[in-house]
């Protein structure tokens, strides 16, 4: 329906740029291909091991609330939070509905 209205069909940011006739104005690369940047690899520490095990430990197969979780490590939630979300992407905890977390056995 748009098309038919004359609306301009987008598959790509160099389509917008053409439609709107900056590409060349502003200076921008229009080329199809992007710079993907290459991941570094993560840097493990002790401490990160040690609050792995520490929230792996205070989970078993019964559902806590993450927020309790976090009371009960007496850690700041922004350390726990990402690591418990690196323990998700591994496997070994899994989110239940409501915030709970189990440990994956």
């Amino acid at each position: 329906m748009l098309i038919r209205d004359g609306a301009t069909l987008v598959r790509s940011a160099k389509d917008v740029l053409d439609a709107l006739e900056i590409a060349s104005d502003t200076g921008f690369e229009t080329s199809e291909t992007l710079a993907v940047p290459s991941p570094r690899p993560a840097t493990v520490t002790r401490e990160t091991l040690d609050l792995h095990q520490r929230i792996l430990d205070r989970l078993g197969p019964s559902p806590v609330a993450e927020d309790q979780l976090i009371r009960d490590l007496k850690a700041p939630a922004r350390s726990v939070s990402p690591e418990i979300v690196t323990l998700e992407l591994e496997g070994r905890v899994r989110r239940e509905p409501g915030g709970l977390l189990v440990r994956v056995s």
